[in-house]
């Protein structure tokens, strides 16, 4: 079975995490999964390779290498939805976005999930709390941002087209208000994509759990509609149109640091 997942352990104050671009799958579930879901439709495309500038900024940046629907890294553990009222997928997902079916038969029981949860989702969120936890040590605060994409038109999901850029950070609650209008002036400042902040995505578990400003820990969740780097027909990466939204994602993420750099410094 490949790695868990891969890990670039960086000096810097910002944490970039990628929950969902795998696209491990391991047989015996692959087996018991209907030919649509074996395309693995719903994975968050090429994300690692859209962010590996990252690795320039001195970022650590964690990338599952296991498919969302083997275990859905951003998904809170006890069940309970991050959207209520709202069409979402659970911790082991059974339906697609579309809502068509995952498993030909054989849905995962409690003893399977549990499983799964044990060998998948564990590992992967010590790994992310002990890296957030040597970030903050190395400077005193950390900046985690959340990498994620999804197609331009889930009608089950969301109305229409879902705009270009989406900033969750939980109507306010997973980073400092400084943080999040920085960023947003960043994404308002620029004309050729769409923007929105906590609208549909507000942020997943991870956004949520780990996003507290008051212990100087400041999430943020980017949702990105795939139609902005990657021709969604063939699901294959466009390298063109990738450079063009680049400069913009390391213009967000260093207003970011550079906000979070600044809270930390007026509160010493």
């Amino acid at each position: 079975m490949s790695a868990l997942f891969d890990l670039r352990e960086g000096q810097g104050p910002l944490l970039v995490n990628i929950p969902h671009s795998g696209t491990h799958v391991p047989k015996d579930i692959l087996d018991r999964m209907t030919p649509s879901a074996r395309k693995l439709p719903d994975t968050d495309w090429f994300v690692d390779r859209l962010y590996t500038f990252a690795a320039d900024m001195d970022a650590t940046i964690l990338t599952a290498n296991v498919s969302r629907f083997v275990i859905d890294l951003n998904r809170d553990p006890s069940g309970q939805s991050l959207y209520p009222g709202q069409a979402t997928t659970g911790l082991v997902p059974t339906e697609l976005f579309d809502g068509s079916p995952i498993y030909e038969g054989g849905l995962p029981d409690d003893a399977e999930i549990e499983k799964r949860r044990a060998t998948y989702f564990d590992p992967y969120h010590q790994a992310l709390s002990e890296q957030i936890s040597r970030i903050r040590a190395l400077h005193g605060y950390a900046v985690v941002y959340d990498a994620h994409s999804i197609a331009s038109n889930i009608p089950r999901l969301f109305d229409g087209e879902l705009p270009v850029l989406n900033l969750g950070t939980n109507d306010g609650e997973t980073c400092d208000p400084a943080i999040a209008r920085a960023v947003m002036q960043v994404m308002l400042d620029q004309d050729d994509f769409e923007t929105v902040a906590n609208g549909r995505f507000k942020g997943g578990w991870i956004t949520r759990t780990f996003g507290v400003p008051r212990h100087n820990l400041h999430a943020l969740q980017m949702e990105l509609a795939q139609r902005a780097y990657m021709d969604e027909a063939t699901f294959t990466y466009d390298e063109g149109a990738a450079a063009k939204l680049q400069p913009l994602l390391k213009n967000i993420l260093n207003a970011a640091l550079d906000a979070a750099e600044h809270l930390h410094w007026e509160h010493e």
